[in-house]
């Protein structure tokens, strides 16, 4: 062993000494993978000089090797093109698809997983974590391209996009709707304000949509700090253009003159303007009312009013908008459904519930999915009396005046609205009788907030969002703590929001 850059042992336990790891060549790599205990006990390695890089089998200790990691998407991938073996180059397909996979940004599920919010590609982190929801999708489509290309497959796949949601529903994980989002983000990628860049979280998601194609990060904060986060975890962000307010003197003049011509008889000075253009999302709103960018995200710093109002005064809403409302998707394992008003409207009129359903119906459209609209109360058609039931009912029936199209129904309890066999037997006249609910509606903020927040905790659902329905370019507020997928998700919303935009104002 004297001099070898490599070891790679699968023997038995304790075989190796500290004097022999000594006498190894510069930086060297040690793979002991002896099971249950490996060649040199791990701690006493490392101990034993600081450039060593190593490897076990054992998953208490960094850059476990074990067989679950290739073994099942081999296989997977060799059987959904129903290959006739398993040659060199599928297995060499798989090793490639685990190493590109080291290089990519960690999702925050496996990181907390593992109790190591730093994880990236170094010494400690060479080959993924055993428990990668990504390790299917990257290793059987890289197995089955190999075998169709070297002859051995007698049942070639065609659609790659719909074999990785099939992959994705195989071990639980339903994207189909947001899959769908992606796809279409990609064909047109847009430019994305990211206004916190300062937050480790965003940049990976930076990164994520750099790597998927889904848009192109425009990346605001302090420019030292935000490069220095990228050089320390190794992210491939230097061609995103960084925009440092306090450097940005020319814009935020010009910037300031413009807000304040927008502002002035509402209070504002010159001098106000020019101060509140050095934030942020005040900067990245202008960024976007000025053409310089196509839709931001921001809000995973700070309170959702101090993100939105900004925007609210710079971009403003939608022409024949009244106000703006907030939209959760709410994935469960009975499929996608949709929460507004859940972060603006604290007490809505039965007219501003009206502006509301429709907003909300022109959301659940965008994502390609019919609306069944429920406006929910404690009451069933009338069945109590109250303020609620009143000013639902009220508000549906102007709905139906107003949304002819639209297959609405209240006031209605949230279980009678999915529950279509209590429809057909106790409301046979229920416009949700035959499908069912997916669109709710709530009476007020605090129902719709404590709604989808039981949800996430207590029913183990996954949530998008919150969507900022009504602005009239595309503003989409971070949820406080999203994860890094949640941002991307989020990103790719906004850039497909963005296209409907300039579909809908062509230049």
């Amino acid at each position: 062993i004297k001099g070898a850059d490599f070891f790679l042992g699968l023997s038995v336990a304790d075989i190796l000494t500290e004097d022999h790891i000594k006498s190894m060549a510069d930086n060297p790599i040690v793979f002991a993978l002896a099971n249950p205990n490996p060649e040199i006990a791990y701690d006493l390695a490392i101990a034993s000089r600081p450039d060593l890089i190593m490897a076990t089998g054992r998953s208490d200790h960094p850059n476990q090797v074990n067989n679950v990691l290739g073994f099942p998407y081999i296989f997977r991938g060799a059987l959904d093109v129903r290959a006739t073996i398993i040659n060199e180059a599928m297995k060499l397909a798989a090793v490639k698809a685990l190493a590109a996979l080291t290089k990519e940004t960690v999702p925050d599920m496996v990181s907390k997983a593992y109790g190591n919010s730093a994880m990236k590609f170094g010494k400690n982190y060479l080959i993924p974590k055993p428990l990668d929801p990504r390790l299917i999708t990257t290793i059987s489509p890289a197995v089955a391209k190999a075998a169709m290309d070297t002859g051995v497959a007698q049942a070639p796949i065609t659609d790659w996009h719909g074999y990785e949601l099939e992959l994705q529903e195989r071990i639980g994980i339903d994207q189909k709707l947001i899959s769908r989002v992606i796809s279409r983000a990609r064909k047109d990628p847009k430019r994305v304000v990211f206004a916190e860049a300062h937050d480790l979280r965003i940049l990976k998601a930076a990164q994520m949509v750099k790597d998927e194609g889904i848009g192109h990060p425009i990346l605001l904060g302090k420019r030292t700090l935000v490069k220095a986060l990228i050089e320390e975890h190794h992210l491939d962000l230097e061609d995103c253009p960084i925009f440092d307010t306090y450097e940005e003197e020319k814009r935020v003049k010009e910037y300031a003159e413009f807000y304040y011509e927008k502002r002035k008889r509402k209070g504002l000075t010159l001098y106000d303007a020019t101060k509140q253009m050095r934030d942020r999302n005040v900067f990245g709103a202008m960024l976007v009312e000025k053409g310089e960018a196509d839709g931001m995200v921001s809000g995973l710093t700070k309170d959702y009013p101090k993100t939105i109002l900004p925007a609210l005064q710079i971009i403003g809403m939608e022409d024949q908008v009244n106000r703006v409302a907030g939209m959760y998707i709410v994935i469960t394992k009975k499929g996608a459904f949709f929460f507004a008003d859940t972060t603006v409207n604290v007490n809505p009129s039965a007219e501003a519930l009206v502006d509301i359903i429709g907003m909300t119906a022109r959301g659940v459209k965008f994502f390609d999915i019919q609306p069944r609209m429920a406006v929910l109360s404690y009451s069933n058609f009338g069945s109590s009396k109250g303020e609620i039931p009143e000013k639902a009912q009220k508000a549906v029936q102007m709905a139906k005046e107003k949304y002819p199209e639209l297959i609405i129904e209240g006031d209605i309890q949230a279980n009678v609205a999915m529950d279509v066999n209590i429809q057909r037997e106790t409301y046979p006249f229920s416009a949700l009788a035959e499908k069912g609910a997916n669109t709710f509606i709530f009476p007020n903020l605090t129902s719709g907030n404590i709604a989808y927040k039981l949800l996430m905790e207590m029913g183990g659902a996954d949530t998008i969002g919150p969507i900022l329905l009504g602005m009239k370019k595309p503003v989409h507020v971070l949820q406080l703590g999203s994860s890094v997928r949640d941002i991307v998700n989020m990103v790719a919303i906004t850039v497909v929001d963005a296209q409907s935009y300039d579909q809908n104002h062509p230049k």
